[in-house]
């Protein structure tokens, strides 16, 4: 089974050293890195051409222009050669039995058709200063869940096979794609949580999530929940009705308003007990 993973590069060349370090280091060792740059100003294309040298295992594309991160990650599924597909930006790191522990839950368990594990917030020298305390299971099968709060984060892998049977993931909701996809593979089979810490987040004035406006970031995930309640039949949730059209980011976080409470929570819990017990 060939794991692809899938990096779009933009300006991130003085990084990359670190995440070529880290996929070479893997336990794993039928992989491939398929590279997408997508018009980097800076000299990322010399680098990692110096880099990966002729390593057969790393796969280089070039963007003719600047399309945008969710169009770049769109494009790396669709290069990819391997069954198994995982995002890994430029200017982080994976942890050496990342690609392992996935495969692993892959072969064990045929129903499911994503992974994730745990990440690891750095400095920008790569030094761990938290881990994301929030990932765990969630439950399967669930039309309203929307990974809200987010506990379904990288490091994350997922059916390439199974993916092509959904919609695209859509460039136009640009860093929210990746909620997109996990959405998208969501509906189609189960979900697993990884207990490990896999990914290694570099915190940085140049990366997309630090400069990006919060506000217009969560207007972006707010129009791929609003399209998962509609690609889903969704007419109302927790006994609200879902508008017919997306208007703003506050009318549909506040339809999952009720998934924070404590009585939610507990019975989130049970489910996936239940589901641990009875449906592994």
């Amino acid at each position: 089974m060939t794991f692809s993973i899938l990096i779009a590069n933009y300006n991130n060349g003085k990084y990359f050293e670190d995440c070529y370090k880290s996929i070479l280091l893997q336990n794993y060792e039928n992989w491939e890195a398929v590279i997408v740059d997508d018009a980097s100003t800076d000299n990322s294309i010399e680098i990692i051409k110096q880099l990966i040298h002729n390593d057969s295992r790393f796969l280089l594309f070039e963007n003719s222009n600047n399309e945008g991160v969710g169009f770049t990650k769109a494009k790396l599924i669709d290069l990819a050669n391997g069954e198994i597909c995982g995002y890994l930006d430029p200017d982080d790191t994976l942890g050496s039995n990342a690609l392992q522990a996935s495969i692993n839950t892959f072969t064990e368990n045929k129903k499911v058709v994503l992974t994730y594990s745990r990440l690891v917030k750095c400095d920008e020298n790569l030094n761990p200063i938290s881990e994301f305390k929030s990932a765990m299971q969630v439950p399967n099968g669930d039309a309203c869940f929307f990974n809200c709060p987010i506990q379904i984060a990288p490091f994350v892998a997922f059916k390439k096979s199974v993916y092509e049977q959904c919609e695209k993931m859509n460039p136009e909701f640009r860093i929210a794609e990746d909620q997109d996809l996990y959405y998208k593979m969501y509906e189609k089979g189960n979900v697993k949580y990884i207990d490990q810490a896999d990914y290694f987040y570099r915190s940085h004035q140049g990366g997309i999530s630090q400069n990006e406006n919060k506000q217009s970031s969560y207007e972006y995930w707010a129009k791929v929940i609003f399209s998962a309640m509609k690609r889903r039949n969704l007419k109302t949730i927790n006994g609200k009705n879902i508008p017919e059209k997306f208007t703003n980011s506050e009318e549909i976080f506040s339809l999952l308003a009720y998934q924070n409470s404590i009585s939610y929570r507990i019975k989130k819990k049970l489910k996936i007990l239940f589901q641990s017990l009875f449906h592994s």
